[in-house]
């Protein structure tokens, strides 16, 4: 803590309190002074600062005009800080317990954080709880986060004295003019920009290592081969507690451990990063494309586009320039083999990443009058990204995927009723597949865009009036802003799901685009006979309809309903003195269009029941003499042990019912 003294009268420096209250300082008082001039409990209490709107050490010394609040561990902004700091613990204890062991990056990601180490050995399941132990020993020592600003030069001797490699590099990464910062918990010390806390006490006991990976130094996987260690930290037992439990729950879910129990998709190394679906996966994955086809079968035209788009074509987007690291590009195989032969192609071609730039040349295809809009263009377009391979994550995360993609052509007019209209899609959409929580963002400029500001001024205008009107109107929908984290073209809804275990998927984007007309000379002929731009509205209900999938299946646990599960129903006999009738109860349901199966093994019923309950089937119709006799079936249902015992007709109409999708239930 400084010296420097509180003033009582006028001085060259006001702190503007949350409350509005102004107070007085002395140029270079840090923040921990002016917390303990207030009150010493507050000082004891607060943990970090927010100095202009950012985060701060309260180290920090203030040397100008500012608006201050203070942080303390139970504020949301002290959770970044708590999963900060517990990293550097983290680095500590290992290089404690494993000396030589280089530590390299160790961030705050979404949920807790994680630190990369380049160790000789590799970590196992049994090391964790070592870490922890010493990170706790570490902790309980209260060593204060002292800052310190060193020469680049002392930087870099330092970490390569101690064999840093590592540190060294990012060091060097570090852009002049930058200060290099060091701070220490006690004897132990790292390169980092901090903010911190003011010691390592203010972490708490509510932190867990929860796993350990392989990864690559800097992410690339030509780089150096390093070990992570992954955790998460809260400001209370209970909220880790629950969090844990959560954790536990998502295991259970995972989508990739359903997808093998239901036999639905697989993937494989030949094929990275794409999806093997099974002829079950694909059964589901195309009731998932029919029921949206015919939610738009009425206000939209469903097209389709090319694969692969010359070069050029993506030049003139802009996204040749703005995304051409996560697209592939490819040849003829000759033009690979023989790049200097003449005679062979050597044009380059995109597999596209998306679908606007074809649905603009569809729009362009033929003259367009002000009476054809809103034009809405639909796809279910395969689209193809490079995505790292540490990041590829089952469904979640692929290189190759079917979008729900549309384009609206319409008149600046017409965007505000063509946004809400969007909106009354999708929370249908959502509401069908049993999601009730929706949180609505408003993604607004980036840094790196194109366009003007006059253009984006008013893009984003219209935005933020229709989300008022689309949470006015409903009450399901939470709103918010995410600054600066619109697409490089435009701004754009965000729209996040809550799962059953409280998870959040963000799925649905509504994109404002004046640009992409604009770059491709699209127009429309206005009512006074003038060419006109339209605005084009990128829409996106499921997004990655592969992804969207697998939000489903970890949401209901593999429990699909009905009208989607790819196996709705099987029959399976208890005798073979059954097995005639089971084959017309089987047959009779394939004739109402229900996706069956018939189980004749000679293999005992709770075995049967067992396995088609791993695989997910949602209803069993259970046969035996009496059944057959009577003309009769058990209904037994997914998760439960109760059998319910009904004529066959009863059954069928039954059956029939629940596998109606939702939407033509509706009508």
């Amino acid at each position: 803590m400084s010296d420097a003294p509180m003033s009582d009268q006028a001085s060259d420096v006001t702190l503007t309190m949350p409350d509005g209250a102004k107070r007085p300082i002395k140029p270079g008082t840090s923040g921990a002074d002016v917390a303990k001039a207030i009150s010493p409990s507050l000082l004891k209490r607060t943990v970090a600062m927010v100095l202009n709107g950012t985060l701060s050490d309260l180290a920090e010394p203030i040397n100008a005009d500012a608006t201050i609040k203070f942080v303390t561990r139970t504020d949301p902004e002290a959770l970044e800080l708590i999963r900060h700091d517990t990293a550097h613990v983290l680095a500590e204890a290992v290089q404690d317990l494993w000396p030589g062991t280089q530590v390299t990056i160790g961030p705050v990601i979404e949920n807790g954080f994680f630190y990369d180490f380049a160790k000789a050995e590799p970590f196992t399941p049994e090391d964790l709880p070592r870490i922890e132990k010493r990170m706790s020993e570490i902790i309980a020592k209260n060593a204060p986060f002292t800052r310190q600003v060193w020469s680049r030069d002392k930087a870099k001797a330092y970490f390569k004295e101690k064999g840093e490699l590592f540190k060294v590099e990012l060091v060097d990464a570090i852009p002049p003019g930058e200060d290099v910062k060091i701070y220490n918990q006690g004897a132990w010390l790292d390169l980092c920009r901090g903010p911190h806390m003011a010691s390592t006490g203010a972490i708490g006991k509510a932190f867990k290592l929860t796993r350990h990976s392989g990864s690559y130094w800097r992410g690339d996987a030509q780089g150096k081969p390093l070990q992570r260690i992954y955790g998460t930290a809260f400001a209370d037992e209970k909220d880790l507690a629950a969090y844990l439990k959560q954790i536990e729950e998502a295991e259970k879910r995972d989508h990739r451990k359903i997808g093998r129990e239901m036999d639905l998709f697989h993937f494989q190394e030949e094929g990275p990063g794409v999806v093997f679906w099974h002829a079950k996966g694909w059964a589901t994955f195309q009731q998932l494309i029919a029921y949206m086809r015919r939610r738009l079968a009425e206000d939209y035209q469903e097209v389709q586009g090319p694969q692969l788009l010359d070069k050029s074509l993506w030049e003139t987007s802009g996204h040749w320039g703005w995304y051409s690291d996560n697209m592939f590009a490819v040849k003829s195989a000759t033009a690979f083999m023989n790049p200097n032969d003449d005679t062979a192609e050597q044009r380059v071609f995109a597999l596209k990443p998306m679908n606007c730039p074809g649905h603009v040349q569809i729009f362009k295809h033929g003259l367009k009058s002000y009476r054809d809009l809103p034009l809405r263009l639909a796809e279910f377009g395969c689209v193809h990204r490079y995505e790292p391979s540490g990041a590829l994550h089952g469904l979640m995360r692929v290189r190759g995927f079917t979008q729900d993609d549309a384009h609206i052509f319409c008149t600046e007019e017409q965007l505000e009723a063509e946004c809400l209209k969007i909106n009354d899609l999708m929370m249908s959409v959502y509401k069908d597949f049993g999601f009730k929580e929706v949180v609505v963002k408003l993604a607004t400029r980036p840094a790196k865009r194109v366009g003007t500001d006059a253009m984006w001024d008013h893009a984003e205008g219209i935005l933020r009036k229709v989300l008022g009107k689309m949470a006015a109107e409903d009450s399901r929908i939470k709103t918010g802003i995410n600054e600066g984290e619109g697409t490089f073209y435009g701004p754009k809804f965000e729209y996040t799901l809550r799962d059953a275990i409280g998870r959040e998927w963000q799925c649905g984007t509504t994109q404002v685009d004046f640009n992409l007309p604009e770059r491709f000379g699209a127009f429309y002929i206005a009512a006074d006979g003038e060419k006109k731009q339209p605005v084009m509205v990128h829409r996106a209900i499921c997004g990655s309809l592969e992804r969207f999938l697998g939000i489903l299946l970890e949401d209901c646990a593999g429990h699909l309903p009905l009208w989607i599960a790819p196996v709705q129903a099987v029959v399976t006999t208890i005798v073979s003195d059954a097995d005639a009738y089971a084959k017309q109860v089987h047959a009779k349901l394939k004739k109402l269009g229900l996706r069956t199966e018939i189980d004749l093994r000679n293999e005992k019923i709770n075995y049967k029941v067992r396995e088609h309950s791993l695989a997910k089937v949602p209803v069993m119709l259970v046969v035996g003499k009496r059944e057959a006799e009577e003309g009769k079936v058990s209904v037994r249902r997914l998760g439960s042990q109760e059998q319910t015992v009904m004529t066959l007709e009863e059954a069928l109409t039954m059956l029939k019912s629940e596998a109606m999708p939702p939407d033509l239930a509706r009508e």
